[in-house]
């Protein structure tokens, strides 16, 4: 049987993406202070969990929400089930969008809201491929379940929950990634270090805050400093002035008496590839280091300034390592926070490692380094192990034929630092969908999904998933 997944996709091109802007349109950024027993991560999550599912329940999909957690949209019959994992859930708007976040826009052939693609877009895509191997009423030999998570963004506890009570899929992909396919992904763990406050110097820290999430390079961060007279507040801001005109990075500051504010502003990007953002936290602790603090300020500003400025690969912090297939560790400086009125300041590290690494290895790098400011450490609890599907698997070798016979593109395989739902099956890969040349706004600003890309990946999954369950 020789089917036209192209003509198929086009049929339903203006319900794909109508199904889509109604979906972006849902602010489903997690919430802890918005946590009730029907929402575990605030309702956000949960509508837009939902909203996913009513699609599977009006296409005549079986649905299956698991307690607002997460849930599944499934047909067919078999011994074997192939998963595909999205998730709803994203990471928080930020500042610097050209447009409102959720109130998708079309513009120059793209969507642009946030979780266009990361990860609305690429499930919508992956979903309408399932939706028409149904209309078709195509024989098929497994069932296919479309999971749909509403916490990757954070720790995965809806993934957790979800597996509790309902059994892993066999094999299977998410679409949470890039083409032609992601077999790899490093190690993923955060790091929390903690330092004592205080301030003992001619310079007093009274606040530094900067970043929304660990898996966030921060692209804006803020500090209140007092000194000893509104001299010294002058001074302080016409240094901060030319500091910005030497960094690639902008900002401002105001004077209140003897105190100053510092805006600075850098570039945001994924948490996973730390390299391609400008963190503003980093660059304001730099200006603020050269002066004269001291006690847990002091340390503070050391630490940031010395050992994690611009230390994405971990050489400072002497938690560099290199695999030959996996790559760099590398390390994202996500989350930071002193208030001179709380005990203890915070900084969050987060790493993406290859295997032969580990965190006690990590661990015991950031000692070294940074042990002399008396900190202590503490690893988040959600720590994913690095994950390889082989090359010659045939879940990979599937998918990467599907990718070359529409693109007419040689596959290959590739290992990255970001953490797909792909890793939760021992069998599981990430695939798509954004295409080799793609502008990755992922966690960023004025986030986008090419409409050419959403289509042709919906094509891809069409065929891809009726190849492996079929």
């Amino acid at each position: 049987m020789t089917i036209d997944w192209q003509k198929e996709v086009e049929a339903r091109k203006d319900d794909l993406l109508q199904d889509l802007i109604d979906l972006l349109k849902v602010k489903s950024e997690r919430e802890d202070d918005k946590v009730t027993p029907d929402a575990p991560f605030g309702p956000g999550p949960r509508d837009a969990l939902l909203h996913m599912l009513a699609y599977g329940e009006r296409d005549g999909f079986v649905v299956k929400n698991v307690d607002n957690y997460a849930g599944h949209i499934e047909f067919g019959e078999g011994d074997e089930t192939l998963g595909i994992f999205g998730h709803m859930d994203v990471v928080p708007a930020g500042d610097g969008w050209d447009t409102n976040p959720y109130e998708p826009v079309i513009k120059d052939n793209k969507i642009y809201a946030r979780g266009s693609s990361d990860d609305k877009g690429p499930s919508m895509a992956a979903y309408y491929g399932m939706k028409i191997i149904k209309e078709l009423d195509l024989p098929l030999s497994k069932k296919i379940r479309f999971v749909v998570g509403s916490d990757e963004e954070s720790g995965w506890g809806d993934m957790d929950y979800y597996f509790e009570h309902e059994e892993k899929p066999d094999f299977g992909f998410s679409p949470d990634a890039e083409f032609p396919i992601i077999n790899g992904e490093k190690g993923n763990v955060s790091v929390a270090v903690h330092l004592p406050v205080s301030n003992e110097g001619a310079y007093v820290l009274t606040s530094f805050t900067a970043g929304l999430r660990a898996n966030m390079v921060p692209g804006t961060a803020k500090a209140v400093v007092t000194v000893a007279d509104a001299a010294k507040a002058e001074e302080l801001a016409t240094a901060f002035a030319a500091f910005l005109e030497a960094h690639p990075v902008t900002g401002s500051s105001s004077i209140d008496g003897k105190t100053v504010t510092f805006d600075l502003v850098g570039k945001g990007a994924h948490g996973a590839s730390p390299q391609i953002g400008i963190n503003a936290a980093t660059f304001l602790g730099l200006f603020l280091n050269d002066f004269a603090f001291a006690g847990g300020a002091k340390n503070f500003l050391a630490a940031v300034a010395t050992y994690i400025h611009e230390d994405v690969y971990g050489e400072k912090l002497h938690t560099a390592y290199e695999d030959e297939k996996m790559g760099k560790l590398t390390m994202n400086a996500g989350l930071f926070d002193f208030d001179a009125t709380k005990e203890q300041a915070f900084i969050n590290l987060n790493f993406r490692y290859p295997q032969g690494t580990s965190l006690e290895k990590i661990e015991a790098g950031l000692q070294e380094t940074l042990g002399q400011f008396e900190p202590t450490f503490s690893a988040e609890p959600h720590h994913m192990q690095p994950h390889y599907v082989p090359q010659d698997d045939p879940l990979v070798q599937t998918l990467l034929a599907v990718y070359e016979d529409h693109t007419g593109e040689k596959g290959f395989e590739q290992i990255i630092g970001g953490g797909t739902y792909g890793r939760l099956l021992k069998r599981g890969v990430a695939y798509g969908a954004m295409f080799p040349g793609y502008t990755d706004t992922m966690h960023q600003a004025n986030e986008f999904m090419d409409l050419d890309d959403l289509f042709r990946a919906a094509v891809i999954y069409a065929d891809a998933i009726y190849r492996l369950a079929k």
